[in-house]
């Protein structure tokens, strides 16, 4: 017999049984000693009749309680042959031994084992899902994924930013990693997947080093699939990226208080160059089935034209900027084309849930299809895209060489190229110099802090890392006077020229290699990410990666997609100058038990929800979608 089983009986035999036989002798006493006490004259006919009536009950109450032993025996030899988790199995062969003298438990409640069954029971589905959920996903999890569910299909990757760019320094050629968090999600994945990287060639060496086919493998050092590079002419990179792109999507889809500009020739630039693309994807793929990654707002018309060319195409487009809502997004001209190129997608993935929800509100008001919000699916056009959430996360662990020097090295050394003294606290920031990042906003939070706690003044010096971006756009040439002048201005005012002790900005506008920025990680008190509206930012993932040491603060954005998913940082509102700089002083006398704490618990969300997570995710969810593709259709009946 099953091991649930035997203890069901044994706790029917030895508890619910007995229970009930003594329950009734008990009553059988009581009933009559209180017919004595009752009634003085015992040879009275009503005497007897009270006697007679407690015995009928009592011997009533055994018999329902025999009955109940029956049909519970009847029941349980019934049940499915479920095992006992482990925890409880070893209670029941260690309650054997004394079962011969169950003198000392008889009376116990019966409900006791019955609860503990239960909690047991509990617990082993909880595990599992957590078994399940918990898997480490890593580059050897995502091949093994491509092999068992994918069977090694084709994989390839369309975006507008190159993984590695290659520049042309006098004699040499000098390869960078873009500053882009794009690049940063993606690059680990494709080394996993070894498919066809198609992507803007943007490098003033970049057609030295590819061959015949506009191909180059890389990584350089260690070689893992293609890079395709696509060339643009000046007169198409200025209407499809600098134009349409940059100047009209971008501050349409941020809430940055930048006014987008629309144009009749950039849209044309646009249009033309999502075809080049599609052109390429189809000559690049070796079935007529391949899965697609199309990436981010530079591509919305990209699907659809993939669609029309190879319609069994498993297409997964991720949109990496936030989607806004209806009325701001029909401010664009274009709003219809873009979103019915974008349902030519077979999945279509955003950070978060909200962004799901804006694009199905969009699709409601521009276009006749059905949108099922149970089931997050829109059909148009006889096609059924998929939209849902998929945060989007780094690498983990970090590569071995970001993390190769010890934190009391980086703390050290990064003091010292940057003249400071060695006890002087240090913040970090790290962005593109970009209006959505909140570089200005920062700025005049550490101003404030300075104000209200002058006892930080040459105690406490903040690098802020920005990556030139966009520089031909005149908005972005003024953001970068802005930040240029704001932090002279501070810098001035705190320690000004002929006054010793360190400054508190340090502005650094220029590339900094992976490498670097994770020094500055590492050498960090804290990390400020403040913008002012962000997808995701994984800059605030990377610092928690960073920190193996457990120490460091993040401070977190509230319209930041991050802000979602790491509570334990401290979120504040960049808009609120006097919030944010309690935050910085609350970072800078943080104990270093609550920074570990709190490093801790997201430190373990990084590395669950990593970047090999959520390809898979994605890859799990075409794989599915193309199984069931491949099914035969019922025929339709006849009667």
């Amino acid at each position: 017999m099953e091991p649930l089983r035997q203890l069901l009986h044994k706790t029917l035999r030895r508890r619910v049984l007995p229970l009930a036989i003594g329950f009734a002798l008990v009553t059988a006493f009581f009933a009559f000693s209180f017919a004595h006490l009752l009634l003085a004259d015992q040879d009275s006919p009503l005497h007897g009749r009270l006697i007679l009536a407690l015995w009928t009950f009592a011997l009533v109450f055994v018999g329902v309680a025999v009955a109940a032993e029956v049909t519970s025996r009847f029941i349980v030899d019934r049940l499915p042959a479920t095992p006992l988790p482990p925890t409880q199995a070893k209670q029941t062969e260690s309650s054997g031994a004394s079962a011969t003298n169950p003198s000392g438990d008889t009376f116990r409640p019966p409900q006791r084992d019955l609860k503990r069954l239960v909690a047991d029971l509990e617990e082993e589905l909880r595990q599992r899902a957590r078994d399940e959920s918990q898997t480490t996903w890593t580059a050897a999890t995502l091949k093994s994924v491509l092999r068992g569910e994918l069977r090694g299909e084709e994989v390839l990757v369309v975006s507008n930013r190159e993984p590695y760019v290659h520049q042309r320094r006098g004699d040499t050629i000098v390869v960078n990693r873009p500053a882009s968090g794009l690049v940063t999600a993606l690059e680990p994945v494709m080394r996993a997947c070894s498919g066809v990287w198609i992507a803007h060639g943007s490098g003033s060496a970049d057609r030295d080093v590819v061959d015949a086919r506009d191909h180059v493998a890389v990584p350089p050092d260690n070689p893992a699939y293609e890079l395709r590079r696509i060339w643009l002419s000046p007169l198409e990179e200025e209407g499809f990226y600098y134009g349409f792109a940059n100047e009209g999507l971008w501050p349409l889809c941020h809430i940055a208080h930048v006014r987008p500009t629309f144009r009749n020739s950039d849209w044309e630039q646009y249009l033309a160059v999502n075809q080049r693309f599609a052109d390429a994807v189809v000559e690049e793929a070796k079935t007529n089935d391949p899965i697609v990654l199309v990436q981010d707002y530079h591509f919305a018309l990209l699907p659809r034209m993939i669609r029309k060319r190879l319609p069994k195409a498993t297409i997964i487009t991720f949109w990496h900027i936030p989607w806004p809502n209806p009325e701001v997004f029909t401010i664009s001209p274009w709003a219809t084309e873009l979103v019915e190129g974008l349902l030519g997608s077979s999945i279509l993935g955003f950070h978060t849930q909200a962004h799901c929800l804006n694009f199905m509100d969009t699709v409601d008001r521009l276009l006749e299809a059905r949108v099922d919000r149970e089931t997050y699916e829109v059909t148009h056009d006889q096609h059924t895209t998929a939209v849902r959430r998929y945060p989007i996360s780094i690498e983990w662990p970090p590569a071995a060489a970001m993390t190769a020097h010890p934190v009391e090295v980086c703390h050290r050394e990064i003091r010292a190229e940057n003249n400071l003294p060695l006890d002087c606290r240090l913040g970090v920031g790290v962005d593109r110099l970009d209006y959505t990042k909140g570089i200005i906003e920062r700025f005049r939070a550490i101003e404030r802090l300075l104000e209200l706690n002058p006892e930080w003044i040459g105690r406490f010096s903040f690098v802020q890392i920005s990556a030139p971006s966009r520089s031909r756009l005149d908005e972005y040439q003024s953001y970068e006077a802005q930040v240029r002048a704001l932090a002279t201005r501070i810098n001035e005012r705190f320690c000004p020229s002929g006054r010793s002790g360190p400054p508190p900005i340090i502005l650094k506008i220029e590339h900094h290699p992976p490498e670097a920025v994770y020094r500055y990680y590492r050498a960090a008190d804290l990390c400020f990410v403040s913008s002012l509206h962000d997808g995701m930012n994984l800059v605030a993932k990377e610092f928690v990666a960073a920190r193996d040491d457990e120490q460091g603060v993040l401070i977190l954005s509230q319209f930041a997609g991050a802000a979602r998913e790491m509570p334990e940082a401290l979120i504040i509102n960049p808009y609120n100058a006097d919030q944010c700089a309690a935050a910085l002083h609350l970072a800078l006398t943080m104990p270093a038990e609550e920074q570990a704490l709190r490093m801790r618990l997201m430190r373990r969300l990084i590395s669950e929800f990593n970047v090999y997570r959520w390809a898979g995710r994605m890859l799990l969810d075409a794989a599915i979608m193309r199984q069931r593709s491949r099914l035969p259709e019922l025929p339709l009946s006849t009667t």
